[in-house]
């Protein structure tokens, strides 16, 4: 996934600003996609320079807002449709795992009952977040429920997996 394709996602449903989609990022995307203001506006640009978006209206202080074009929309399909996800293949945590054998073995459960702790933190986090949205029956909520939804469950195996791994080290 690019930032590119995201933007073109959110703006797959309605017009809006750069802020506007700063906002809906902090409150939909945030969780498996961040980025910053900065980044934001850069692609924006550069979207608007490839034609794949315009500028629809614009306000006091140079405020624009921004529309998918046709070759937008196109861009968005295609990407959905005949491109292969990328499959992440870096993790952290489970490098770390692997490497787990030069601590103590208390050390060594002590890593992996702090990656439940967190996975619980996270699934929590999640939950409030689910909670706290007023989710409508649009595309975007609709796909947005099922896109926080597999962080809840993810966050919930990566917990039990954890405590499980924990028992493993004698």
């Amino acid at each position: 996934m690019s930032l590119r394709h995201a933007l073109l996602g959110l703006l797959s449903e309605r017009p809006a600003s750069g802020y506007d989609l700063l906002k809906r990022f902090e409150t939909s995307l945030a969780n498996v996609w961040p980025a910053t203001q900065s980044q934001i506006y850069t692609e924006l640009t550069k979207l608007a320079g490839a034609g794949l978006i315009e500028v629809a209206a614009e306000g006091p202080r140079g405020r624009k807002e921004y529309a998918l074009t046709g070759g937008g929309l196109a861009e968005l399909r295609h990407w959905l449709t005949a491109t292969e996800p990328q499959r992440t293949v870096r993790s952290d945590i489970l490098l770390r795992v692997f490497f787990l054998g030069v601590l103590t073995p208390a050390q060594g459960r002590a890593y992996l009952t702090g990656l439940a702790e967190m996975s619980e933190r996270e699934h929590g986090e999640l939950r409030r977040l689910t909670d706290s949205i007023d989710w409508g029956d649009d595309s975007l909520s609709v796909h947005g429920r099922i896109a926080l939804e597999y962080g809840l469950r993810f966050n919930a195996m990566r917990r039990e997996w954890a405590q499980w791994a924990a028992d493993q080290i004698k």
